[in-house]
This record gives structure tokens, C-alpha cells and sequence, in this order.
């Protein structure tokens, strides 16, 4: 999870953790116990979350493909979620006669994939009796995959043929990552990496960088660090960098540098290298107890760009580097070892597990004009 505007309201905020650093060294302890506690249960949690994601019968993997073919797979399953076995699909490459059309049935769980499909132009045509018939084209790159995810087949009576193409995928993104720019806690407070739709699409590489920018630049950035070097400075936090005016400049440097870069490596550049999703994506259903288990699994994985949930190596090379960088702005006095970097990331997953918590049970509620969604969703 990048480093944002709630992570600020709910544990980035750095005076006490820099002040303990230094003048009460004995309060580590208890702190580093908590913390590494929920450190640990976190990576529990992930790893149950993983084995019980292997443990489910598994999605069709793309086959092997011929030179210049290509897979495309994808879901079938009703309106209210459930897959759909046996439905017909049949794929046209479109403007040639040769091959024919390749027919498939989905299989128990939903799924289908053709393998070996020449690189062009091609239709879906999903069919079944008593629902609708639905399309789906795109494009197939050669030796490439092309996922068509979910596809919905309603009863007749619900909705008429629905025509989807292959760009519509960054299209929705899109969509949907303007309604999370529009999130904002008490209508102030942005609140851009959580997702409430349960069937949110993955974003593109330029979304990611697009959502951390705009989480940077957001007015509530600045007068949120200037409130924060205020109180550095008030308690002489980071005391190499002097007081009076240039010390307060000094110290909201050193802050938005530590946001910006977070941000930035944690929410755009790692996750775009590692195909990675960096938003929160908020559960909504279930007992407390399991939600608050999601909650605190989802600080060590997270949703890969292919739908499934892997450890969250963006968030925790990108905490453990941007503590790096810091020692390089930071007053001499004021740096630090590897050691300590290394407690500080594990503070931080802490504390990223403490604001998912938040998301899960709080936020939502403080958050207006959040659009009703169907909860029916895939998520642990």
C-alpha cells in the first residue's frame, strides 16, 4: 500500500517514532513487539490467503501457443455471480475463412481457453438456452494472451446483447479511477487507493503513475506536511536541520520528499515492474472477524494485475527504499543504519495493517457519494 493521505491521518505521521528513536530508546521494545506481531500475522495471514487461493480448483493457464498464435481466455457466470458450466463459445477470427471457427464448452468452473489462435481480429459469441447471447472482439497480439475476464450471461428477460472490445478494458479503468480521484474522507481528505468495486479493473501503467501523481499534488498534501513540519519543528524533531524559518522549510522538504518519493516507488514504479495493484480493495461482506483477517493479510499481498493475489513486494521494497533515500537529505545526525530502516519498514507494514483496518471498518462511512456497488466478489 503507497504511502497516502489516510497513511497520514493514521500513523505517518513521524515525530513520535523519530523522537523515541532518540530520546526514549527503551519504548522501542514495546513498540517493535506490537508491531512485529502484526508484522507477523500479516505474513500468516498472506500466506493463508495464497494457499487457499492455490487450493481452489485452478483457472485455465494459456496453452502453449504456435508461432505467431496466441491464447484467449476468460469466465463466464451469471448476473448474480455464479459461474456458469457448460455454456457454448465459439471464436471467429474475422475476415478469414481459414481456419474455422473454434467451439468450446466452459468448463466447471466457468472458464474457457482457446490455445494456438492466429494473431488478429477475433469475435466471442457466448450462448446458452434461456439467456442472452453475448459478444465479446478484440484483438490478439502475436504469441500474446488475451484475457477477456468475466463475462456476465443474463437470463433474457435482463438485458440485451452486450458488445465489448478490446479497448474498452483501459477504457473502464479509467472510469473508475476518475470516481476513486473523487474520494475524499469528510469530503476533504483524499482517499484515492481504495477501491469499493468488487470487479474493479486492473489499471494500466499510465493510471498508476497517474494516481500517485494526483495523490502528490492534491492541495491537502501540502497543508498536511506543513501541519507536520510544524510539529517537527515545535518539538525539534530532526534537530540538524536548526530552527526558524529555514529549519521549518528544511523539515517540509524532508516530509514531502519522504511522501512524494513513497508514493511514488510504492504506488507507480514498483507496481507497474512487478504488475501489481496498489489500491486497497475494500471487502464489505462476511463476519468481522474475516473481514478484519483480510484486512491485516492485505498489508503483506496484494491483487496482481492478473487477478491474483501475490505477496505485495511493491509496498515492501518500496517502504524499505524510500527509507534509504531519505538518509540522503536527512541531517547527519539524524541518519540511520540499515537496522533501523529495517525496524521502520516493519513499523510501517504494521501500521499499513492498522489503516487497512480502518479502510475496512471506518473510512467508507466518512467517505460520501461512494457509488453502491454488488458485493458479490471474488475476494477472500
Amino acid at each position: 500500500m503507497p504511502l497516502n493521505h489516510m497513511g497520514l491521518m493514521l500513523g505517518k505521521f513521524r515525530i513520535a517514532r523519530r523522537a523515541f528513536q532518540r530520546f526514549q530508546a527503551h519504548a522501542w521494545a514495546r513498540r517493535d513487539l506490537l508491531c512485529m506481531g502484526l508484522v507477523l500475522s500479516a505474513i500468516w495471514l498472506g500466506a493463508a490467503a495464497c494457499s487457499a487461493e492455490e487450493s481452489q480448483p485452478p483457472a485455465p493457464n494459456p496453452s502453449p501457443t504456435t508461432a505467431g498464435g496466441g491464447s484467449v481466455i476468460g469466465t463466464v457466470t451469471s448476473s448474480d455471480g455464479l459461474v456458469y458450466e457448460g455454456a457454448r463459445v465459439v471464436l471467429e477470427t474475422e475476415g478469414d475463412v481459414d481456419p474455422p471457427p473454434m467451439t468450446q464448452q466452459t468448463n466447471a468452473n466457468g472458464a474457457f481457453d482457446f490455445s494456438s489462435v492466429p494473431a488478429g481480429p477475433f469475435k466471442l459469441t457466448i450462448s446458452s438456452n434461456g439467456f442472452l447471447t453475448q459478444q465479446v472482439s478484440g484483438v490478439l497480439q502475436p504469441g500474446g494472451v488475451f484475457d477477456a475476464r468475466t463475462i456476465v450471461l443474463p437470463v433474457a428477460a435482463e438485458a440485451s446483447v452486450v458488445q465489448v472490445s478490446a479497448g474498452s478494458q483501459a477504457e473502464i479503468a479509467q472510469q473508475q479511477l476518475n470516481l476513486e480521484e473523487q474520494q475524499r474522507v469528510l469530503g476533504v481528505i483524499p482517499n484515492y487507493y481504495v477501491s469499493y468495486d468488487p470487479h474493479a479493473v486492473p489499471l494500466t501503467p499510465r493510471q498508476k503513475f497517474q494516481l500517485a501523481w494526483r495523490s502528490s499534488v492534491d492541495p491537502v498534501t501540502w497543508v498536511i506536511t506543513g501541519a507536520v513540519a510544524g510539529m517537527e519543528q515545535a518539538n525539534n524533531t530532526l534537530i540538524g536541520y536548526g530552527q526558524g524559518a529555514q529549519g521549518y522549510a528544511k523539515r517540509f522538504g524532508a516530509n514531502y520528499a519522504n511522501n512524494f518519493i513513497g508514493n511514488m516507488l510504492s504506488g507507480a514504479v514498483l507496481p507497474v515492474a512487478f504488475k501489481q495493484d496498489p489500491r486497497y480493495f475494500y471487502k464489505g461482506t462476511g463476519s468481522v472477524p474475516s473481514r478484519a483477517l483480510y484486512a491485516i493479510a492485505t498489508s503483506v499481498i496484494c491483487k496482481g494485475d492478473n487477478g491474483h493475489w501475490q505477496a505485495n513486494y511493491s509496498g515492501i521494497i518500496g517502504g524499505l527504499a524510500a527509507g534509504g533515500i531519505a538518509n540522503l537529505y536527512y541531517p547527519a545526525s539524524s541518519r540511520s543504519g540499515w537496522q533501523v530502516s529495517f525496524t521502520n519498514a516493519l513499523i510501517g507494514t504494521g501500521e499499513g495493517a492498522i489503516q487497512n483496518l480502518f479502510q475496512e471498518f471506518v473510512v467508507r462511512h466518512l467517505t460520501p457519494r461512494v457509488p453502491h456497488y454488488d458485493t458479490n466478489s471474488s475476494l477472500p
